[in-house]
């Protein structure tokens, strides 16, 4: 049986999605389904004086309209709200009380007998404030910024800025070559096509089934039983399927509580579904200023980088990652400094978006190196391959592996780099400026402790079980591929249960690291139900294995055999038959072996053409080139989708996405995928992805992770070739035909 592990498999849930047999978290009907609708805040920051409800309640098929004056019972401390993933501060507590944090704060939730009656009567409620001072403009708090509070555990020390190195500050004065710039990056909104949404069911005995759109079950499990005082045995979350959340569902939003405080106080089932609009308050990838300064040899070798970083997060939580460290990850250079500060505004609190830091950070890098290239008269490529680092800059150790050199020859070659002429303006199709600019992209490759469990039947099946989550991006099938080789079964005879809160532990899936600890995990419980079948044929009249040990058999085709002798086998149907086993049964824990003496991170090479409009300044992406190293890959065609998917990211950062905010309000105007762009059909042409291969063993499987990689380095690569088709260079994303054209 040929292996699936590195072969292009078709979705195992793929005819469930395309025939709608699959469920999200707002298709589970049950007999007296209520429906809940959220009224929010439209002020950013203050009180609510008054709150009239009498309207909506007045409304044939209302049933309820909770707000802070009659809701239930709820916790009066922080803890009671912090869930596994949440920053330091205050979290959001909805309905809690009359303060207004940020404009489309929930501030009540009217539930009725149908969506229409109560989406209806939600807008009767009639609210009056007492309205304060409010500042959601970045440039008006970057003189007043905070650095990010102190670390608490070895989690929130690895978001803080790195040690500077050196004497960057001399090195920078004393270079040959220097450039220091000012980078922008606007808040950016996830926009995942399904909305999010929880159903809530409440049984005879006040247990609660609730199914929500989450990327952690477990984490929305713990968080709901620590805010109502529950068990854990009194609650269970589901999300067997979602329509991606790009780490806007890491933390639990705020409808799961306005559906769990409905349900209880009716004693009903109660959906709440949050419009488009309410979204954009649920978090967002936080605006960014950065400035960044490079110091270099005239033969290119970097001497200096220094780079400092503002973003956004609220007033009541102090949300951030590790921005600027990237810049002395990438490359050599012996001096190196970094500073990383907040600007708290009165918006909600910013969230992980995909290549949460590095998609901001990495384009700021690449668009400098770009600069400094041009400064220096040096091939773009030609610097990277001059300042390419063999070490972690920042703790001077090895990596486990790097294939980054391979991916910038790989892609060069693929993209036809060599026939790039360097002048700005040079190159034309037509009455079109041609550009051609490349970048380099980083990420982390993390992997995480994770239990999964394994029953292996006499009839040849397996069902394996982790409460892990597929955010759309193929862990169903991962999951059945690996699984399939390391239990010797056809792919058709696995079957995987995920999204659900009583199966073995699973952190949230994110950060890139699911595919590596997930599939690890299958191998390493595998490896107990290859052994525990080991016992059983041992004990088989004339068994071939009387004396073989662990490591001197596997399993494949349906059998235990010996590795040095697949003639030497016996069926798993007979282990068991003989054994009296009719379910083999095995949970076990990864803990996964973080060698602190390495670095570990996926690397790509990203190299893009635009063709500019010269009259009209309208710039279109026409090609790009993204060549990956990222260890063992599962499935070329599920990563494959990563990576475009990501490439697609690139170019809306690059040219279509912005939250715009009317700070008179400090109200969202473009909460709706109509005037909040993204890239459509028409603006994405060719893309080639290239997986370089790249041996690692930092795990068992060799596995990195793509989910993040493909978006890092694309905006910086548009932005690059930009420059190289007009002669403009535009810092402050997105790239629109008024900033082309000034």
């Amino acid at each position: 049986m040929a292996p699936y592990i590195g072969t292009a498999t078709s979705r195992v849930d793929g005819l469930a999605k395309v025939t709608g047999a699959a469920k999200y978290a707002a298709d589970y009907n049950v007999p007296g389904l209520a429906h809940g609708s959220v009224v929010c805040s439209t002020i950013a920051k203050g009180r609510i004086t008054r709150l009239d409800t009498s309207a909506a309640k007045a409304v044939k098929g209302v049933l309820t309209v909770l707000t802070h004056d009659n809701r239930p019972p709820m916790p009066d401390n922080d803890q009671a709200y912090k869930d596994d993933v949440a920053p330091a501060g205050s979290p959001f507590r909805p309905l809690y009380d009359d303060r207004i944090l940020f404009n489309g704060q929930p501030i009540a939730l009217v539930v009725a007998e149908t969506p229409e009656i109560a989406r209806f009567a939600a807008s009767l409620v009639r609210v009056e404030y007492d309205r304060q001072e409010h500042v959601t403009d970045l440039q008006d708090r970057r003189v007043r910024t905070v650095p990010p509070p102190p670390a608490t555990n070895p989690m929130e020390a690895v978001f803080l800025p790195p040690k500077p190195r050196g004497t960057p500050d001399q090195a920078l004065a004393a270079a040959a070559v220097r450039h220091e710039a000012e980078y922008h990056v606007p808040i950016e909104h996830h926009n995942p096509m399904e909305l999010y949404a929880s159903t809530v069911i409440v049984d005879g005995d006040g247990k609660l089934t609730v199914y929500d759109k989450t990327q952690g079950v477990q984490n929305v499990h713990k968080y709901v039983c620590s805010v109502f005082g529950l068990q854990p045995e009194d609650v269970r979350v589901l999300s067997p399927f979602m329509g991606s959340g790009f780490g806007s569902g890491l933390r639990p939003q705020y409808q799961v509580v306005l559906a769990v405080l409905a349900a209880r106080a009716l004693q009903r089932p109660v959906r709440v579904v949050l419009t488009r609009p309410q979204m954009y308050g649920l978090g967002y990838r936080p605006a960014m200023i950065q400035r960044i300064a490079l110091g270099a040899k005239a033969d290119g070798t970097l001497e200096a980088i220094t780079h400092d970083a503002i973003t956004v997060t609220s007033q009541y939580e102090d949300f951030h990652r590790q921005e600027t460290g990237w810049s002395g990850l990438l490359y050599k250079s012996d001096h190196a400094k970094y500073e990383h500060r907040l600007a708290r505004l009165d918006l909600a609190t910013s969230c992980d978006q995909r290549a949460p830091s590095a998609a901001s950070a990495v384009y700021a890098l690449e668009a400098a190196m770009d600069e400094l290239a041009v400064a220096l008269k040096l091939d773009p490529l030609e610097l990277r391959l001059r300042c390419y680092s063999e070490r972690d800059q920042h703790q001077d150790r090895p990596y486990s592996s790097k294939a980054l050199r391979e991916c910038y020859r790989q892609g060069a070659e693929a993209f036809g780099w060599d026939k790039r002429n360097p002048a700005p303006r040079s190159m034309r199709d037509g009455s079109d400026l041609v550009g051609w600019g490349m970048a380099t992209g980083v990420w982390e490759a993390l992997q995480v402790p994770i239990t999964v469990r394994i029953a292996l039947g006499a009839n040849g099946h397996a069902e394996v079980a982790c409460a892990t989550s597929d955010i759309g991006t193929g862990t169903y099938t991962i999951m059945a591929q690996v699984a399939a080789d390391a239990l010797g079964l056809p792919i058709e005879n696995i079957s995987v249960k995920l999204g659900d809160s009583s199966l073995p532990q699973s952190p949230v899936e994110g950060g890139s690291w699911i595919a590596a600890s997930v599939s690890n995990g299958i191998v390493t419980t595998a490896g107990a139900i290859r052994d525990e079948l080991l016992g059983l044929a041992r004990r088989m009249p004339n068994s071939p294995f009387a004396n073989a040990a662990p490591d001197e058999v596997v399993l494949s085709d349906g059998r235990l055999a010996s590795r040095r002798d697949e003639g030497r086998a016996v069926s798993i149907a007979d282990v068991l038959r003989h054994g009296g086993v009719d379910r083999l049964e095995r949970e076990k824990t990864t803990n996964p072996d973080q060698d602190a003496t390495r670095a570990s991170n996926s690397h790509a090479a990203v190299f893009a053409e635009v063709k500019v409009d010269e009259q009209l300044g309208v710039v279109r992406v026409t090609r790009i080139v993204s060549a990956v190293a990222a260890g063992r890959i599962l499935n070329p065609s599920t990563a494959g989708s990563q990576i475009l998917g990501g490439v697609v990211w690139g170019i809306g950062m690059a040219l279509h996405e912005e939250t715009l905010i009317d700070h008179r309000f400090g109200r969202i105007m473009n909460a709706n995928i109509a005037e909040y762009h993204v890239p459509v059909n028409a603006d994405v042409h060719d893309i080639k992805v290239i997986f370089v291969d790249e041996a690692d063993d930092s795990n068992p499987l060799g596995i990195k992770g793509v989910g993040e990689i493909g978006i890092v380095g694309v905006a910086a690569a548009i932005a690059n070739a930009v420059h190289h088709a007009t002669g403009k260079r535009v810092r402050d994303l997105p790239i629109t035909l008024d900033k082309v054209q000034r």
